[in-house]
């Protein structure tokens, strides 16, 4: 096996060993310092890739657990915040002012907490979150395989990727 020096100074070559079926691995030496640091001075090395597909298999299992993930969060924060707004006395306050402003016998027993109470605001915050779930599963899965029709006619997207000069 022949390497350029260039090569070795940036990666780790294995050389397997024959044995009975099974092979052994062991590291090659290392080049000169003299040899890495030659490396060092020149150009980072760039590799020109194109995206030609995306597995819709993988695309729909990521975004259904991030979208999960999403409604985990948005139950937690409005649950949150709806406890917050109870502990400050906005619920109190609405009922006063709106006792205050329409007076009269029929609003004396009203409460704000009996038609957005927290209750009824999380079951409606979790059907959203749940609808969401399978909104955002199959636009993902979608796009995935809208992308992999694009791509066969036009060729994908293509990324460069160079190596880090330090």
């Amino acid at each position: 096996m022949t390497e350029r020096i260039d090569d070795t100074a940036s990666r780790t070559a294995f050389a397997a060993a024959p044995g009975a079926g099974q092979s052994a691995r062991a590291p090659m030496p290392q080049a000169a310092p003299a040899a890495a640091a030659a490396a060092r001075g020149r150009a980072p090395r760039r590799a020109r890739l194109r995206l030609t597909r995306i597995d819709p298999w993988s695309v729909m299992k990521t975004a259904f657990l991030l979208s999960i993930a999403f409604a985990v969060v948005t139950v937690v924060s409005v649950a949150m915040v709806w406890q917050v707004l109870g502990a400050a006395g906005v619920w109190d306050s609405i009922n006063s002012t709106i006792q205050e402003s329409i007076g009269g016998e029929d609003v004396a027993g009203f409460r704000i907490e009996d038609y957005v109470g927290t209750s009824r605001v999380l079951g409606f915050t979790m059907l959203v979150a749940a609808i969401d779930v399978v909104l955002i599963t199959a636009t993902a899965t979608l796009t995935a395989f809208l992308y992999n029709m694009a791509a066969a006619l036009l060729g994908g997207i293509e990324i460069t990727l160079a190596e880090d000069p330090h």
